[in-house]
């Protein structure tokens, strides 16, 4: 009977990191990109569609090159990941999708999943340590 109430709290705890890092994760990257990769580990890897960078500063290389952005989360999901596959890290997965103008430019629909690990400091701080970004604009003329 504990194991049901223990992973709920477990899926409670995942989906109110999840919340609050995206709620600070397109705020930053709207706002104040140039402190977007502090929200990564320090060998993190994006994918941004289909285009491999990995680590700090090839990230900040690469969001230097970005154009302004202001970003609509539409939809947001999660879940923890089973420990077993990540040698017991805590770690989340963060799926989002919206919409997003780039320097004013025309609306593109998007997509994109985070895992998130826990690190410890004097408290709890998720960092992305795998992030996977795709236009979807297929559906759009």
């Amino acid at each position: 009977m504990a194991k049901p109430m223990d992973f709920k709290i477990y899926v409670d705890q995942a989906c109110r990191a999840a919340e609050e890092f995206v709620s600070i994760y397109y705020e930053t990257m709207d706002k104040r990109r140039q402190a977007l990769t502090r929200l990564y580990l320090d060998k993190a890897t994006l994918v941004w569609n289909g285009n491999v960078v990995t680590g700090l500063e090839a990230l900040t290389k690469f969001f230097d090159t970005l154009p302004s952005s202001e970003f609509q989360v539409n939809m947001l999901d999660c879940q923890p990941v089973h420990e077993q596959a990540t040698q017991s890290q805590a770690t989340v997965l963060v799926v989002t999708s919206g919409t997003v103008k780039f320097d004013g430019n025309r609306q593109h629909y998007f997509n994109q999943n985070f895992l998130l690990t826990a690190q410890s400091t004097p408290d709890i701080v998720w960092k992305i340590a795998s992030d996977c970004f795709r236009f979807q604009d297929w559906g759009s003329s």
